[in-house]
């Protein structure tokens, strides 16, 4: 039997898909990439070999992430309303809070010594109404969860056709929370819309693993062509790069996972909300080491960083857990408002 379904096989389905994984591990590990990569050219004050990796990754960085989940919304929105806000807002609300808590405790001292403690206390504030720094993921996904329900009896077509002109408008007030909803609303509801087509292509790309290696060729040779010759951002261009990137990404997860390599990769799309909430302590810490304590080259440290950053969240992850401090990674009891249910099994690839 195939680890693939339809959108409609999805309201069943009680086991991960590890495709999934793969790809949701390529996602994750793209982001810390992004933010180790600009951080340490800003420290440093220049550039690196791996402002080209991060630069041809753009595109596509956060759409595809996106995409992945909506995927398996299909098996969760008929819920009812307190079972799926408990599920798609509580639960993101619990780790935003906690994590914005967390990182202001780190940052709050260097945030006073420029600004006061008043200022401290002002923009912590106005975390709840602009998404902080790395977290603002986790802060768009409750609102793309209930705006999808909320709109279900509207037409589909209707709605993609906005959130389409939305992310071609190129929409830049300064406000997070607006211009990334314009800009990220169409891959997350393309991957509710399109689920069957998403499961029907790592179909294809499963039992055709030539054309897809092809494809994934084609795909390279003009994403980086479009991003280098600096027309990556045009309308229409944009967004249709975003899509072909998310694809890439599905093709290359189901081509993980059919030669059933890498499997630290599908580890760590398995656990990529643990590594989105804890990198930036080790990024920053390792970044500072780094730069202050070796005469490596930019590139490299970049490169460290990342590798840092990921490897040093799980890190915090395994010791959290050791330790007793569970409610870091998993949200306690007292913060639920529906029933719990166990976590999906990893389905292997056959």
């Amino acid at each position: 039997m195939s680890e693939n379904r339809t959108a409609t096989d999805l309201t069943g389905m009680d086991r991960r898909v590890d495709w999934v994984d793969y790809a949701k591990g390529i996602c994750i590990i793209m982001v810390v990439m992004m933010h180790s990569t600009l951080g340490t050219e800003l420290a440093a004050g220049r550039h690196g070999f791996m402002h080209v990796v991060v630069e041809f990754a753009r595109p596509f960085r956060m759409p595809d992430f996106f995409l992945i989940s909506g995927l398996f919304l299909a098996r969760v929105i008929d819920r009812d309303w307190r079972t799926y806000l408990d599920r798609k807002v509580v639960h993101f609300a619990y780790f935003y809070v906690l994590w914005l808590t967390i990182q202001f405790a780190f940052k709050a001292p260097g945030l006073a010594a420029e600004g006061g403690w008043a200022a401290v206390s002002r923009l912590y504030l106005l975390s709840y109404i602009e998404p902080f720094g790395t977290l603002w993921f986790i802060y768009m996904l409750p609102v793309f969860f209930v705006l999808t329900k909320a709109t279900r009896r509207l037409p589909a077509a209707l709605i993609w056709l906005v959130a389409a002109a939305l992310e071609m408008a190129h929409v830049s007030t300064g406000w997070t929370l607006i211009d990334e909803f314009a800009a990220r609303f169409v891959y997350f509801y393309s991957g509710y819309l399109f689920a069957n087509a998403v499961f029907a292509l790592a179909d294809r790309a499963r039992a055709r693993p030539g054309l897809a290696l092809a494809g994934l060729g084609a795909w390279f040779a003009v994403n980086a062509g479009l991003v280098f010759a600096g027309l990556a951002d045009l309308p229409g261009v944009s967004l249709a790069l975003g899509f072909a990137g998310a694809c890439a990404i599905i093709v290359t997860g189901v081509l993980l996972a059919r030669a059933q390599w890498l499997d630290a990769l599908r580890f760590c799309g398995a656990n990529s909300i643990v590594i989105y909430l804890a990198f930036f302590l080790p990024m920053a810490a390792s970044r500072i080491a780094l730069l202050k304590f070796t005469s490596l080259d930019i590139g490299t440290v970049s490169l460290l960083v990342t590798a840092c950053g990921v490897l040093g969240a799980l890190a915090i992850w395994w010791a959290a857990m050791r330790v007793g401090l569970t409610f870091l990674f998993e949200r306690p009891a007292m913060f639920w408002i529906a029933p719990k249910q166990p976590k999906p099994r990893l389905q292997p690839a056959e």
